[in-house]
């Protein structure tokens, strides 16, 4: 043996170079655990002036003082938060000797574990090496006892009494206390336009409502200078509203909240101002910040209430067919339109049974249910009672059960509904029976079309016995003539021909030769009463009424010839009751020449009352 100590083999290294990288990186820790105990305290110092900071902010205080008090105030915060970070110079980075007596100190062994680890040895002596290398193994077992700790600050020496505690608080209450008006609040300390900007800008604010509310600016600045403001409470605005900020010898700076927003000016400005538009669609506020001075104002908006309307009395059906509704109405602002609706009541068509199937096909109506705009009582109702008269007797729902609903609508839009209302539509009287069972087979036609083999079939029947249905050989042939055109027909226009058909049929049966001056008659009257209701010129007015006029004498003239070609059999020449109705028509001529346009409508209703009368007596008085 040579008595030289062998090299260690390779793999023993390893471990020392497992223990080297450890240690370098407990090293590292205890570097920042150090360097946090230096700054933590200067650092939470700062964080202090900040939260006190934005304390006084949200509590509002910036916002009652003067811009100069406001800038002293800032330049103090600023002060202390540069007082604060002073400790901070003399900071400097943990060095290697600092960081090992912390390893040292934080794994409880004694003789400096973590310095050995680092120590190296200077001589080559085999007995001193063996010795080394033997405590250096003791070392590396108890490696995994280094640590660097956590790191302690003691804050409670340099804050003994917990003020950083209380500022916290602070802050909570007052976070909640500002509420949305957080970042308005901060930015009010910065506000020193006063100190910065020009003292003589003019600054003029005012609120318009929407042009149908028909209310007054409102003015903001200057004369009325505690509207909208804290003390005074919120400002009561209609919805929709413009805030228009002006400003002359300067800009301006606005700051708003809530439901005001910024819109696009809808004009220039004037020359040598500055302008800026909001609209206030809900409650909201609005400060201008620059220059200083101003009040920061609130605004509560209040929202435009749809109409109501509700029928005053239940519908009425007048001499002639027609339909009176009389309604009330209600807004806030005014109605500007109303409307009847009509919908067909389920149930009131028969469904149609599939001979196959054996399931029930919903009604296919040819038509939509009628509807209808309503006469208001002034162009803009905010509380009234209205009247519309509408002949509806014509109309293919006539007779049907209906629901119907009135609708009544504002200028912004908000639309109100009145309850539904079940009734029959008033249809015109046939005394006639084939020209009522015509109409009946018009109505299931017109709100079924599945109907139509069914609406054939009857056709079809009455057609079985001309001498009792239909003595007259123009009305079977008018009867067979619509018959034909119903089997023939494939489309829904083509079906709706044959509703006409069935009409015009059915009046020409009732009526004979009088339908188309009576149809001249009421459509002279339908026609001044559109023009009184729009307001038409007095020239219109007169014209149309000398067409009422000559309508009346027309209808009152065939009236009388068709008496005079059809008179009542088996009976004197001119029976009592029948001078009398021709007596009082003459009168009614009478009154009709020297007739305001208000009387015409009235006396063209007493003289179809008279026709009607006449006709029944006919009727009564036939050869059976």
């Amino acid at each position: 043996m040579s008595g030289a100590t062998p090299d260690p083999p390779e793999p023993a290294r390893e471990p020392d170079t497992i223990a080297r990288l450890q240690l370098t990186q407990a090293l590292q820790r205890a570097k920042y655990a150090i360097a946090w105990e230096r700054a933590w305290p200067s650092l939470a110092r700062l964080l202090s002036v900040i939260g006190l900071f934005l304390v006084v902010s949200w509590a509002g205080l910036w916002l009652t003082l003067p811009f100069v008090a406001r800038a002293i105030g800032s330049g103090l915060f600023a002060l202390l938060a540069l007082g604060t970070l002073f400790p901070l110079i003399r900071f400097r980075w943990p060095t290697r000797e600092e960081a090992l007596r912390r390893l040292d100190r934080g794994t409880g062994i004694r003789h400096r574990p973590a310095t050995a680890l680092t120590d190296t040895l200077a001589t080559r002596d085999p007995v001193a090496l063996a010795l080394w290398q033997a405590q250096r193994e003791r070392t590396l077992a108890s490696l995994k006892r280094i640590r660097a700790g956590l790191p302690s600050p003691r804050l409670a020496i340099h804050d003994p009494w917990a003020l950083r505690a209380l500022v916290m608080v602070m802050m909570v209450a007052t976070y909640v206390a500002a509420g949305d008006e957080r970042a308005l609040r901060v930015a009010a300390a910065f506000d020193w336009n006063g100190v910065l900007a020009p003292a003589n800008v003019r600054v003029d604010a005012w609120v318009t409502p929407p042009n149908y509310t028909g209310k007054p600016p409102i003015i903001l600045s200057a004369a009325n200078k505690d509207a909208g403001t804290p003390d005074s409470g919120p400002l009561p605005v209609p919805a929709g509203s413009t805030l228009l900020v002006r400003s002359s010898g300067g800009t301006i700076d606005v700051v708003v909240g809530g439901g005001v927003t910024e819109i696009a000016p809808s004009a220039e400005a004037p020359k040598g101002t500055n302008e800026r538009h909001f609209k206030i669609a809900a409650d909201g506020t609005a400060h201008v910040r620059a220059p200083a001075g101003q009040p920061l104002w609130k605004f509560t908006a209040t929202p435009d209430r749809p109409p109501t309307i509700a029928l005053a009395k239940d519908p009425e059906r007048q001499a002639r067919g027609s339909l009176q509704m009389s309604y009330r109405l209600e807004d806030d602002y005014g109605v500007t339109e109303a409307r009847a609706q009509f919908a067909a009541r389920p149930g009131d068509t028969p469904k149609e049974t599939g001979k196959e199937t054996g399931k029930s096909a919903e009604p296919r109506p040819l038509f939509d249910p009628p509807q209808f705009a309503l006469v208001l009582p002034n162009a803009r109702t905010r509380n009234g009672v209205g009247q519309t008269v509408k002949d509806l007797s014509e109309d293919p729902y006539a007779g049907a059960d209906v629901t119907l609903t009135l609708t009544a609508k504002d200028e912004a839009g908000n639309e109100g509904r009145s309850e539904p209302f079940n009734m029959k539509l008033p249809e015109r009287l046939f005394t006639k029976p084939l020209a009522r069972a015509l109409i009946e087979q018009r109505r299931i036609l017109a709100l079924d079309a599945n109907q139509n083999a069914q609406v054939f079939t009857a056709l079809d029947a009455l057609m079985i016995a001309p001498e009792l249905f239909t003595p007259e050989a123009g009305q079977y042939l008018g009867l067979y003539s619509v018959a034909r055109q119903l089997e023939a027909a494939r489309t829904d226009d083509a079906l709706r021909e044959v509703v006409a058909s069935l009409w015009s049929l059915a009046v020409t049966i009732e009526d004979g030769n009088i339908t188309d001056v009576d149809k001249a008659l009421r459509a002279a009257q339908d026609a001044l009463k559109q023009a009184l209701e729009r307001g038409a010129s007095d020239e219109e007015i007169k014209k149309l009424t000398d067409n009422l006029r000559a309508a009346m004498d027309n209808f009152l003239r065939q009236l009388a010839q068709q008496q005079d070609r059809a008179p009542i059999p088996n009976m004197p020449p001119v029976p009592e009751e029948v001078r009398v109705i021709l007596e009082q028509s003459k009168a009614l001529r009478e009154k009709t020449a020297h007739a305001t346009e208000d009387q015409l409508e009235d006396l063209a209703m007493q003289q179809e009352a008279l026709r009607q009368r006449l006709k029944n007596f006919r009727d009564t008085h036939k050869p059976r």
